[in-house]
């Protein structure tokens, strides 16, 4: 691979890493909460390995600490999940997958593996950008899952070394530069007025789709005049780039 492409490949794999160790660490909050909400190490991995999904992870140890039922625990982390399927319709024709592959990349679809996808400027970065990430989340969460379930109660409080900061900030970091442009700033703000009214209103989970609906209509309405990376020919040449 040579020419304008390496440094935007170069700088996606960066990105993704960063933000790969700085969600990953956030992994050792959720072992340590799920292990002292009554969740057994084993089941604390299952939900890493299997469920993959921050949010829904720690929606579903969040009911079970309260000590809410089986069914309840898992409807609030479905509803959380349903982000992941709106995220895999922007993904999917960016990454243009098929077979295993396409299993995998749903398995990693998340968050910041979308995040640092979709603001990448060619094919090549865009897939680069993907699956560093998502790779590194997996990897790194998991690990740090199985640390911060063994450490347990020594552990103390995750959030006083401020880990539930971290991955916050690093999709801040990721969504920021983004909302340069005036119909982005009025999305996000319409999104966080939706949110916060709604979160004394409704059950845990709703305020982020709520959230994400506004997004939606948005770009049902009026379609972005930029954003979406350029396609490489079939014969695997380079796109042609706007100067």
């Amino acid at each position: 691979m040579t020419g304008r492409r390496d440094p935007e490949v170069r700088a996606a794999v960066r990105q993704g890493a960063s933000v790969a160790i700085a969600t990953g660490l956030y992994g050792i909050s959720f072992g340590a909460l799920s292990v002292v909400a009554g969740v057994s190490v084993p089941q604390t991995m299952a939900l890493s390995l299997l469920l993959f999904s921050g949010g829904s992870q720690f929606a579903l140890i969040g009911v079970v600490a309260a000590g809410g039922s089986p069914f309840a625990a898992v409807a609030t982390a479905t509803l959380l999940g349903v982000r992941n399927t709106l995220y895999g319709t922007v993904v999917s024709p960016l990454l243009q997958v098929r077979g295993w592959r396409r299993l995998a990349a749903a398995q990693v679809t998340i968050d910041e593996s979308t995040a640092v996808a979709v603001g990448q400027r060619t094919p090549a970065a865009v897939r680069a950008g993907f699956w560093t990430t998502g790779i590194g989340v997996f990897v790194l969460w998991n690990a740090f899952t199985l640390l911060g379930a063994v450490a347990g109660d020594a552990l103390g409080d995750p959030r006083a070394w401020g880990l539930d900061a971290a991955a916050g900030a690093a999709f801040l970091a990721l969504v920021w530069p983004r909302l340069a442009a005036r119909r982005a700033q009025v999305v996000a703000a319409l999104a966080v007025v939706v949110s916060l009214a709604l979160i004394p209103l409704v059950p845990a989970g709703l305020p982020v789709l709520a959230a994400a609906a506004v997004a939606i209509v948005v770009g049902l309405v009026s379609r972005p005049a930029t954003g979406r990376p350029e396609r490489e020919d079939g014969d695997g040449g380079r796109p042609e780039e706007a100067q």
